[in-house]
């Protein structure tokens, strides 16, 4: 059964961010031949159209007026407002990014409608739609429907698959969106936490180090083997407790209060596995776990387990690892 679905795009350094190609994907296969729209905002959206219908959009509604920069609520909610009432939608994804955290629960209030947060599979079952998120700390997955319309969902980045491959020399209908309306709050100034190499977020592996490191400078074993993977595959991360004790910087921490992310492979080195530390990284692929205790929860939702002290296994590791190229 055909579906109409409205994406809210998001733009990064001028570009479509890759969430929101991911989404795109998802909504041609949730639409099963209904239309797909995208909302695009921002002094970069009328170039991003085009790419947009390459990776799956049929319509693009646009506003190029600067004014939507940097994002606030009131103007964002407005816009993608007037948009809905355009396309009428069945169903209408975000990411689960400060973008999406924010419009979800308003839209969905100002709809009289209902969303759902931090999804990992978005589905068309018996014409209706379903998403499922994690829920008690990543240890269970919770199957929701809508008795309301549209659905409402923000989706995990890389829980979605892009259109592979695009659909290159794509055209689709343009649709101006209004200038932003007024806002009630200002954004005064904005500090960049200090970070190298890739995104967390963005990481096909993450390697993470926890309170079993014993102190700061086991990081630098868990940054030897994020370099012998290679920089521009691997990122390391921290444990809310190795933050906490300022030994690794609190824009790296992975958890319930940190950073969520689904990378292939997660390697998790001297980290327990806490429910709060699973929440951040249950949508990972694989699922490496290295600590000395064999008893550690850790091991539950690992693919593969060692059971040594990080300081005897990631030499050997490392050096194998560099030994591969």
């Amino acid at each position: 059964m055909a579906q109409d679905i409205l994406v809210v795009g998001e733009l990064a350094d001028g570009a479509l961010s890759a969430t929101t190609v991911e989404l795109l994907g998802a909504a041609v296969r949730l639409a099963e031949g209904g239309r797909v729209s995208v909302t695009l905002l921002g002094s970069a959206a009328p170039a991003a159209a085009a790419p947009a219908f390459a990776a799956g959009a049929d319509r693009a509604f646009v506003s190029g007026d600067g004014g939507y920069e940097p994002f606030r609520s009131d103007p964002w909610v407005a816009a993608v407002q007037a948009a809905i009432t355009q396309a009428q939608p069945a169903v209408v994804l975000l990411a689960q990014s400060t973008v999406g955290r924010d419009l979800g629960p308003r839209l969905a209030f100002r709809l009289d409608t209902a969303a759902a947060m931090d999804c990992v599979q978005l589905a068309i079952e018996g014409g209706s739609f379903r998403a499922t998120r994690p829920c008690f700390g990543g240890n269970a997955l919770a199957s929701y429907s809508f008795a309301t319309s549209p659905a409402i969902a923000t989706a995990r980045a890389k829980s979605q698959d892009a259109l592979d491959p695009p659909r290159a020399g794509a055209t689709g209908e343009t649709v101006a969106l209004p200038g932003p309306a007024e806002a009630r709050t200002e954004v005064t100034g904005r500090e960049q936490a200090a970070a190298t190499g890739l995104r967390l977020q963005d990481a096909p592996v993450v390697v993470s180090g926890g309170r079993g490191l014993g102190g700061p400078e086991g990081f630098r074993l868990i940054e030897q083997l994020a370099a012998a993977i290679g920089t521009h595959r691997a990122a390391v991360g921290s444990s809310r407790a190795a933050c906490d004790m300022g030994w690794y910087p609190v824009s790296q921490q992975v958890g319930l209060t940190g950073k969520v992310v689904t990378p292939d492979l997660y390697i998790a080195v001297a980290i327990s596995g806490a429910s709060q530390h699973m929440a951040g990284c249950s949508g990972a692929k694989a699922i490496v776990a290295i600590n000395r205790d064999p008893e550690a929860n850790i091991f539950k939702a690992a693919r593969y387990g060692i059971v040594g002290d990080y300081k005897l296994v990631l030499p050997p590791l490392i050096e194998a690892i560099r030994a591969l190229d």
